[in-house]
């Protein structure tokens, strides 16, 4: 039974992730031991032993993919050899066939000395060598094939779950002598993957600029339908929401960058001739560090998206645009209609149309707690704003965790290891409030609360937990305050998502008052 248990804890790792720290300094500590009890004489000592040493790996603050391999390295050389060696002087005989043990003691050394040496690997070489070795000695005569059969399944499965992880590839690298100014297309490649029947797509690579002023380059996907009139076609830029703050994160790198799923009525738009843009930000696909409801600086990379998109060949841009945006999406686009009077003044904004957009952050970041989303938010502010120092908010207990998870994909199924806030004793990640000192000011900062010269639409679920209705509604008022044309409009039982899934009221409204603000009819508002 420890056998088996073993090479689950080995098969966790191997399926999940193995280059995290905190999560591995669980796992392979855990594994160890129950191999330990099936495998060794003296098991349970060096059990015991085992557990106390990963005990006190978790709870270092910022526990490294070293400090995690040296313990393994000094249980799989130290602790088999001497067990054995005990039960010889002590003519006492292991649960496992000699031959067997002293074969997966070797095993076990030459798996230490490549952790110890290539500290990165540790997570893969450990996780193999406890399924392999846990279903050895749990497996006993014919069953020893299929032991076999599964452990070569799991390597393999193990290694493709990393193969197929997406990573940005040369396209996404910035040119060593960029050219000046922003919008400027430096590169565009056609984009085949699932793009909708009747429609051309292309990935692209543009300038843009920073909050901080500084130059960066971000990538979009464009898509337009191949039967739409020449132009010039009017533009709906796509600001999507919450994907990750890291370079795989891109939705271009998805296998459905142009679907439904992505684009939200992407069908209805190319089919009214519109072209549509979907910015990745910076620092997704391009290297970072990426503005996660950073207003101004994703802001930028909508509006500069426009003039490059217009540079690909076979498309006549030029016409009016309009901005939707979800989520972090959403706050961007609300800041795309702030700065686009001083910044892109050719846009021709023609309207922003907000969902559930990250509004109140103040209050977000209280509300998010230790979640993904409060992970992103003081990974990326730290990174973005000198003044915000993660140490001075992330207790030490909990930065290690933390920063693994800002680390990942909203979509990647292998989230949950770097979830480890439950193994923090229940306590909160922070050791300040959010809302407080220089976080608390960017925060403040990056509320979207200021004129915006063009008609707004903001679609709001009223079963949104993570951008409460509450949290809006305040917002709107703000909003509506700066003198701003704001039609705000809730949909009773949408939360977050559905409030673009397909079967949405919102959608056929979205699509009416685009066409509305396109052909420059007045805007209805909600302001008093």
């Amino acid at each position: 039974m420890f056998g088996l248990l073993a090479a689950a804890a080995g098969a966790v790792v191997l399926l999940g992730d193995w280059t995290s720290a905190a999560a591995l300094a669980v796992l392979q500590p855990a594994g160890l031991a129950l191999l330990a009890l099936t495998a060794l004489p003296w098991g349970g000592l060096v059990a015991v032993a085992v557990a106390a040493a990963g005990a006190v790996l978790v709870t270092r603050p910022d526990v490294t993919m070293r400090e995690v391999a040296m313990v393994v390295a000094g249980v799989l050389i130290v602790g088999p050899p001497a067990t054995h060696v005990a039960a010889a002087l002590g003519r006492r005989r292991g649960a496992a066939a000699p031959a067997q043990a002293w074969l997966l003691t070797a095993i076990g050394v030459v798996v230490a000395l490549v952790g110890v040496f290539r500290p990165s690997t540790t997570g893969y070489a450990t996780g193999a060598f406890l399924t392999v070795a846990g279903l050895l000695v749990a497996a006993r005569g014919w069953w020893r094939a299929g032991a076999a059969a599964v452990i070569a399944v799991l390597l393999a499965a193990g290694l493709a779950v990393q193969w197929i992880d997406p990573h940005p590839g040369a396209f996404y690298a910035a040119p060593k002598d960029p050219p000046a100014g922003h919008g400027t297309l430096l590169r565009s490649e056609p984009l085949a993957r699932n793009v909708p029947a009747g429609a051309h797509a292309w990935r692209i690579l543009y300038t843009t600029t920073r909050e901080n002023g500084s130059a960066t380059v971000a990538s979009a996907v464009v898509v337009a339908a191949s039967a739409a009139p020449a132009g010039p076609r009017p533009v709906v830029v796509w600001a999507h929401g919450a994907t990750g703050i890291v370079p795989g994160c891109a939705p271009s790198l998805g296998s459905d960058p142009v679907g439904v799923d992505s684009i939200p009525d992407v069908a209805a738009v190319l089919a009214a001739g519109w072209v549509v843009i979907a910015p990745d930000y910076p620092g997704l696909g391009t290297s970072g560090p990426h503005p996660f409801l950073s207003g101004i600086g994703a802001a930028r990379s909508l509006l500069d998206a426009v003039p490059a998109a217009g540079r690909v060949g076979g498309l006549t841009l030029g016409g009016p645009a309009l901005v939707w945006g979800h989520s972090q999406g959403g706050n961007a686009a609300l800041w795309s209609g702030i700065i686009a009077p001083s910044y892109a003044p050719a846009a021709r904004l023609a309207g922003v149309a907000a969902l559930a957009p990250g509004s109140g952050l103040p209050q977000l970041a209280r509300l998010w707690g230790d979640g993904i989303y409060a992970a992103y938010l003081i990974q990326a502010y730290s990174e973005i704003y000198p003044d915000v120092h993660f140490d001075a908010y992330v207790r030490a207990g909990a930065r290690a965790p933390v920063r693994e998870l800002a680390g990942r994909c909203l979509d990647d199924p292998k989230v949950y290891l770097s979830g480890l806030s439950v193994l923090l004793g229940g306590r909160s990640i922070w050791s300040a409030g959010p809302d407080t000192g220089a976080f608390g000011d960017r925060l403040r900062q990056n509320v979207p609360a200021h004129p915006i010269g063009v008609p707004v639409l903001i679609g709001q679920g009223a079963a949104d937990t993570t951008v409460p209705a509450t949290v809006q509604d305040a917002y709107v008022r703000q909003l509506c305050a700066t003198g701003t044309r704001v039609d705000y409009r809730t949909y009773p039982g949408r939360d977050h998502v559905g409030i673009f899934a397909g079967d949405s009221p919102l959608l056929p409204d979205l699509m009416r008052w685009s066409r509305d603000r396109l052909a420059g009819t007045p805007a209805r508002t909600g302001c008093g």
